[in-house]
């Protein structure tokens, strides 16, 4: 082979090469992703059905039910327009309480329950995850809204 021919073939190899890492590190992200969603976003069918996922938002009061197993945890996350039944099992977080902003990565059961895999609580008194925050707002613009009878358009621009 000639010098010429060998380089070829050797940038052709470091092309392939960046190639299928690049292939293979974009596999990875893809599969880690989790998206988040509101307790409305879920209730109306929004979420992946095949799929880990966010969901997050206030731990409703007198909800929080330990099971006999002690680990078992049962609660409920409203966004104050919809509201979805969690249960985890494993030790919660120690700022984890009801009327406590609250983020839960799982996947939704058949049963309509959503089994989390992991559960994040607020750090201190004024923190509140922005995707919690952000569902929080629009949840109470929405029913401030429906309450009064305005349109979305007309609640939009008296903003």
């Amino acid at each position: 082979m000639k010098a010429r021919q060998k380089r070829l073939v050797f940038v052709g190899l470091a092309i392939a090469g960046v190639g299928a890492a690049a292939s293979m590190a974009l596999s990875a992200l893809q599969s880690n992703l989790s998206y988040f969603f509101s307790p409305t976003q879920v209730a109306a069918n929004e979420h992946p059905t095949d799929a880990v996922f966010r969901v997050g938002g206030l731990v409703v009061e007198d909800t929080l039910k330990r099971q006999e197993d002690g680990l078992t945890v049962r609660f409920d996350v409203t966004d104050n327009a919809a509201t979805v039944p969690v249960s985890y099992t494993g030790i919660l977080p120690d700022l984890f309480g009801e009327g406590q902003g609250v983020v839960a990565k799982g996947r939704i059961g058949q049963d309509g329950m959503f089994y989390a895999e992991e559960v994040l609580a607020k750090h201190d008194e004024s923190y509140m995850p922005p995707e919690v925050a952000d569902t929080l707002q629009t949840a109470h613009v929405e029913g401030v809204i429906e309450s009064t009878g305005e349109s979305v358009k007309s609640g939009a621009a008296a903003q």
